[in-house]
């Protein structure tokens, strides 16, 4: 327990005072009343320096006394035990009387609230019977004179539109100055039921409106003062006398004489109202007197002749059973308490030295289990997560070295797609690979076949993952063993069929689309072994729109062992010429089977026509155009398929150079 700083202003205070009494010692007494007034600042600052460390020290103390959970649980019990035998007495007395009166008020609430509900279901009963064709003043006698006998001062009217019309019909004894001709604006379609507040003396009364749907007849307005009849009606029903219903106390002498000579307990409810004019709310507050044997007669019943045992006589039976049941409860609790606490915190520090050892790092520390509560079952779910802590850091260390890997191996895919498009004279390629996870199947490679001939591929393995990608890398060596051997794309493709057939596995394949541009010749020879289509934007003069063309030859997905005839047999290889501003777009399925949150797909109508209003853009411009209209159909949805695009753009052919040629020859020979 560390004591005060010497810096601290109690310990200052107590230094200063104590030096200045023994300075002033010498002078005490001699009837100078400078040195007393100093005197007596010099006690004050003793007194106060040493009442500050005292207090310091006792909160210390405390803290340090009452940090185990076992002190706390005993001076707790401590408390429990005899604090409120003392004070039972008072509890049940001024509970009784809080329970009496809160009481009594939610009783009256309740039943103002009835009589509205009454008063709403007399104004639609009207209503209804306008809607239904009745005259406005015979509906309003009919219902009224059947509420005279309960509701003897309710009034009605039944209001005209808002155009100046006034009341249609009124009914019960309206006071003229009172009485409504129009419906506030603040009262919507629905109409309104409760308490409103009217007049400078804030007057409260039970008010309801009831819409309706006639031409002549817009609403039904129905009003209950809450005068003595009222109060009365209360009364009877909830056994609580009420005052006046308004703030500033009661307004007749006799009801205030009538109020002060009632015995009871005096208490009050709000209630909650509306400003008619206006719409805006209120709290007013009411009187009441709540007599006890009045009160306990309502909700229990009357007493019965001697020999008959009442409900009110059960009531206080068990009120006495309750009460020497809470005292042998009481002390029970005590006895039990102190056994308790030794049994929790002796659970709850052995938790506590089990925590301080794995934070330190020790996972092998085990709780030993002595009883089989809910302590017992918490001590061997302690034991058992330790127990799994350190193998969860070992996943984890797992998991973050297998996520390294397959970064690694992303870098390294990445790294097997050409950097270099095989830039050709006359040529303008661009290229894009998005794999949907770490790794993918997705695969393009060039491949130069000579100074102005270009082999184009456009590859994807079924399935993604590390697998895919592995049989990805596979390709790539095998066509970059092929490509120059064999430059016809049908003879490519089958030899590739031939090779991998015997290397996947049963349940993967490869779709693949190959194409050889010759500038010089002027064309395009290429063939698809069941890959998605190769889409061909021909420019057919600068003033002319584009023409895509979607060009699918026949051919099934290589790899598939003990198909190689039927692939054979099934491949196709087409020739197409080329001219200058022409566009090949090779793409994976993964471009046009990009789905959005309504799973509905981009399509390769919705790529066609990209590429009609974008044709005339640069290579890379017009590969940004694709991919902006692709995301933007995605929306949110997650990418569920590798996507990877070629775009190779024709600038010049040789047939047009010998064209120019030709031209040049003829004008020289002129």
């Amino acid at each position: 327990m560390a004591w005060p700083a010497v810096t601290s202003w109690p310990v200052l205070l107590l230094l200063f005072g104590a030096v200045a009494k023994l300075v002033l010692f010498p002078f005490s007494g001699r009837g100078q009343p400078l040195l007393d007034w100093l005197d007596t600042g010099a006690s004050l600052a003793l007194a106060a320096g040493l009442a500050s460390i005292l207090l310091r020290l006792l909160i210390r103390l405390q803290r340090r006394l009452l940090w185990r959970i076992r002190r706390k649980l005993i001076v707790s019990y401590v408390f429990i035990g005899f604090v409120p035998v003392l004070l039972v007495v008072a509890f049940f007395a001024v509970a009784g009387a809080m329970s009496v009166l809160s009481t009594s008020s939610e009783l009256v609430r309740l039943e103002l609230d009835a009589m509205v509900a009454d008063v709403e279901v007399a104004a639609r009963r009207i209503g209804a019977q306008l809607v239904g064709g009745a005259s406005p003043r015979p509906a309003l006698d009919g219902v009224l004179d059947g509420l005279g006998e309960e509701y003897r001062g309710i009034s009605g009217a039944v209001l005209g539109s808002a155009g100046g019309d006034g009341a249609r019909a009124v009914a019960g004894t309206w006071r003229q100055e009172t009485r409504p001709d129009t419906v506030p604006a603040w009262i919507g379609p629905d109409g309104f039921a409760g308490l409103v507040t009217e007049g400078p003396e804030g007057a409260l009364v039970i008010r309801v409106v009831d819409r309706t749907d006639r031409a002549d007849a817009v609403a039904v307005l129905l009003e209950l003062p809450l005068d003595a009849h009222a109060r009365a009606r209360v009364e009877a029903a909830t056994g609580v006398e009420i005052g006046p219903f308004d703030s500033a106390g009661p307004a007749d002498p006799l009801e205030a004489t009538r109020l002060a000579s009632t015995e009871g307990l005096t208490w009050f409810a709000f209630l909650e109202s509306t400003d008619w004019n206006s719409g805006a709310s209120d709290s007013r507050n009411l009187a009441l007197r709540v007599t006890p044997a009045a009160f306990a007669q309502q909700l229990l019943g009357a007493a019965t002749p001697t020999g008959e045992v009442s409900l009110r006589d059960v009531f206080l039976i068990l009120l006495a059973l309750i009460g020497g049941l809470f005292l042998v409860i009481e002390f029970a609790a005590f006895v039990m308490g102190l056994a308790l606490a030794r049994s929790i915190t002796g659970s709850v520090d052995a938790l506590f030295t089990g925590t301080n050892l794995v934070r330190r790092g020790d996972f092998s520390h085990r709780i030993r289990i002595e009883s089989g509560d809910q302590l017992g079952d918490l001590a061997e779910s302690f034991n058992a997560m330790t127990g799994s802590v350190e193998g969860l850091l070992r996943q984890a260390a797992e998991k973050k070295r297998l996520e390294e890997e397959l970064r690694i191996a992303r870098r390294i895919q990445m790294s097997l797609l050409p950097r270099d498009t095989g830039s050709i004279p006359g040529l303008a390629v661009t290229a894009l690979c998005r794999p949907a996870r770490e790794v993918g199947g997705d695969y393009y490679d060039f491949i130069r076949l000579g100074e102005r001939r270009l082999g184009v591929l456009v590859a994807d393995v079924s399935g993604k993952g590390t697998a895919a990608a592995l049989y990805m890398a596979e390709l790539k060596g095998l066509i970059l063993s092929l490509g120059h051997i064999y430059e016809s794309p049908r003879r490519l493709l089958i030899e590739t069929n031939r090779i991998m057939a015997s290397t996947l596995d049963s349940r993967s394949f490869i779709t693949m689309l190959y194409a050889v541009i010759d500038l010089e010749a002027g064309t395009l020879t290429y063939a698809r072994a069941g890959h998605a289509p190769l889409f061909y934007v021909a420019r057919n003069g600068d003033d002319t729109p584009v023409d895509v063309r979607v060009l699918a030859p026949e051919g099934m997905v290589l790899g598939l062992a003990g198909f190689e005839r039927k692939f054979d047999a099934l491949l196709e290889e087409h020739h197409l010429e080329v001219h200058p501003g022409d566009i090949a777009l090779l793409f994976t399925d993964g471009v046009t089977e990009a789905m959005n949150e309504e799973t509905d797909l981009f399509g390769e109508e919705r790529l066609k026509q990209v590429l009609e209003q974008h044709g005339e853009l640069t290579s890379d411009d017009l590969r940004e155009q694709i991919m902006r209209h692709v995301e933007s159909f995605v929306g949110s949805a997650d990418q569920h398929d590798d996507m990877t695009m070629v775009l190779i753009r024709v600038d010049e052919t040789g047939v047009a150079d010998r064209a120019r040629a030709a031209g040049t020859a003829a004008g020289a020979g002129t």
